[in-house]
């Protein structure tokens, strides 16, 4: 019967244990073999201002600017497969191009991250929006799940809707800008706000569409595409309404011959002589 004290120990027995385990473990680490098996993690200060990255080559303001953003990082390792993580073989492509495009000179190079470290998709693009950029790169790998022999670049430039439902599936929601080429949208009429960020987004989106054909021009016979390699979805990363802006997928992580080349000496070497004559070319045709 309930009533029966060795019943109602036999009862309260395991909680007892459980309580007494739960209470350890929240005490203190439980090492075991040298071990620690509580993790922590260091959140962010929501409240913290975003560290700006150092400008690299000629310190002239009136020279161009691209701010070259290496997807992932830190507890956010992207995309991996053959061995290899996205976040490294990004940061490795896109250390690449800036030290390619200070070597030659003339135009200025920002990383969002030089290091292992994570941003916010919001702090990618408002580094950007701070510093001034006339150029926005943002490099990623993709991944085709268990399609180990699907390979090649694709590149994406912002829309509305994404133009298919795999692009869909990483689109973001729109966010309104409070600013439009130095123009403050604040006090402004909903009206006039919003021809303002029409205006200037009709004129980025056509200006990014044309880095991204220089992209695929010059990486023609060096870097392998797929053969629709033109995309668009609405990143958060390519918002900026006054910023052109480019998301380049260099290829899959999950393909073993994509991952082993973009992670080579070569293949960075070769990806960033084929982007750097990209930007040199819009930026020309920009200033022209």
């Amino acid at each position: 019967m309930l009533g029966n004290p060795r019943t109602i120990l036999l009862l309260l027995a395991p909680v007892a244990i459980l309580a007494g385990a739960v209470g350890l473990i929240v005490a203190s680490p439980w090492q075991h073999f040298g071990r620690s098996y509580v993790a922590r993690i260091e959140l962010p200060d929501a409240g913290r201002k975003i560290g700006l990255p150092k400008v690299e080559g000629p310190q002239d303001a009136s020279r161009p600017l691209i701010v070259i953003d290496p997807g992932h990082g830190g507890h956010d390792p992207g995309a991996s497969g053959s061995a290899f993580r996205e976040k490294d073989v990004v940061l490795g492509l896109a250390k690449a191009l800036r030290d390619e495009l200070v070597q030659q000179g003339g135009v200025r190079v920002a990383l969002t991250r030089g290091d292992d470290r994570f941003l916010a998709l919001e702090e990618r693009r408002q580094i950007a929006k701070v510093l001034g950029a006339d150029l926005f790169l943002s490099i990623h790998a993709d991944s085709a799940g268990e399609e180990a022999g699907i390979g090649g670049a694709s590149l994406y430039t912002l829309s509305a809707k994404a133009s298919d439902q795999a692009a869909a599936r990483l689109a973001s929601r729109e966010n309104r800008a409070d600013q439009i080429n130095g123009i403050s949208l604040e006090g402004q009429s909903d009206a006039v706000s919003a021809i303002l960020v029409d205006l200037s987004q009709r004129h980025t989106k056509e200006s990014s569409l044309q880095f991204a054909r220089l992209i695929a021009r010059e990486g023609e016979g060096v870097l392998k595409f797929l053969r629709t390699p033109h995309r668009s979805a609405a990143f958060v990363v390519l918002k900026s309404p006054d910023v052109p802006s480019v998301l380049f997928e260099v290829g899959y992580i999950t393909n073993p011959d994509d991952a082993a080349r973009l992670a080579s000496d070569e293949g960075r070497r070769s990806f960033a002589k084929a982007i750097a004559r990209a930007v040199r070319v819009y930026f020309a045709r920009t200033a022209g």
